[in-house]
């Protein structure tokens, strides 16, 4: 049936005319934006999924921040004990030499107290932001041995986050300790207090003794009790330097773990960036394609839209004499 009231054929074409440009602008958006599910309108549970799995990848890049900042702190702090065993070598040298009876010791304490004030200032110089490992003062109110450096940033499967971390325990570590304590574990290596008698670790801090940082030899002379104790000085400072050198070992151990963190970290925020774009990301190819074909379709609909509306002028013909 023909009417000037309804015509159907065009409101089937333009129906149809709409839905192909409906789909033609979601892909010409997808094409510009990149993206499948660029919206939460587009797709609500995989844009949901995409916006947290970001945030987090964002957390984890402080992490890798994070864990850059503390490997320098740990280099730092192992350059400085790596000084620091050099130095105390070369004492140990000149004692050695000033065992020898008929040596100048007033001279061979020259080039020691010398070699003691670098230990000292290599010390104080290994800080990092702020942050000395080395040349510490523990009775202080914020002093804490314990080092946190961020390693890592995760989410449960109930959504709860939690962040862990690789502690550094420094009191092994220190060089120096400005506190005045008793104990033998609250001193550092080169200022703890051997005994002279033994050459060993002396349980009580507080006095007597001998350190590495200011031993003298200059008042020592050739008898058997100063050679003696000549002698336990070489075995104190060979002692600092095995403290120093299982230091330098435990520091390697932390930095070759966070070395490791790091890699982790950086592969985990690649494989996170992949399952995000496999989510949202539009697959240009079938993209480009579908856009040539809803073109097609368009062109199409708007010549059949065109034809459905000439229908009412043939109606018109009819009524012509």
């Amino acid at each position: 049936m023909s009417s000037i009231m309804t015509n159907a054929a065009a409101m089937t074409a333009l129906k149809t005319l709409q839905a192909t440009n409906k789909a033609l602008e979601t892909t010409q958006n997808r094409i510009s934006t990149g993206y499948r599910v660029a919206e939460a309108s587009d797709n609500a549970a995989y844009w949901s999924i995409a916006t947290t799995m970001r945030s987090d990848n964002k957390a984890l890049s402080t992490v890798q921040d994070a864990l850059g900042l503390g490997a320098a702190k740990v280099d730092v702090t192992y350059n400085g004990i790596n000084a620091a065993i050099d130095v105390v070598d070369e004492i140990k040298a000149k004692l050695v030499a000033a065992r020898e009876p008929g040596v100048d010791r007033t001279k061979i304490q020259s080039e020691i107290s010398a070699l003691q004030g670098q230990l000292t200032s290599n010390a104080a110089a290994a800080s990092f932001s702020g942050e000395n490992w080395l040349s510490v003062d523990s009775s202080a109110g914020n002093y804490n041995a314990s080092k946190s450096i961020v390693a890592s940033f995760s989410r449960a499967a109930d959504g709860s986050v939690s962040i862990s971390t690789i502690t550094v325990n420094t009191v092994s570590m220190k060089l120096f300790d400005a506190a005045a304590d008793a104990a033998a574990a609250g001193t550092g290596i080169l200022d703890g207090r051997y005994d002279a008698a033994t050459g060993a670790l002396l349980a009580d801090q507080s006095a007597g003794g001998f350190r590495v940082v200011d031993l003298d030899i200059s008042a020592l002379t050739n008898s058997a009790a100063d050679l003696t104790t000549l002698e336990n000085y070489i075995s104190g400072v060979d002692d600092a330097i095995t403290r120093m050198t299982t230091a330098g070992s435990d520091l390697g151990a932390v930095k070759k773990r966070i070395n490791m963190q790091v890699t982790f970290v950086s592969n985990l925020m690649d494989t996170i960036d992949k399952g995000v774009g496999t989510l949202v990301d539009a697959d240009m190819n079938k993209e480009s394609t579908r856009l040539q074909a809803l073109q097609v379709q368009q062109q199409l609909g708007i010549q059949a839209l065109s034809i459905a509306n000439q229908n009412s002028q043939s109606i018109m013909s009819l009524f012509r004499g």
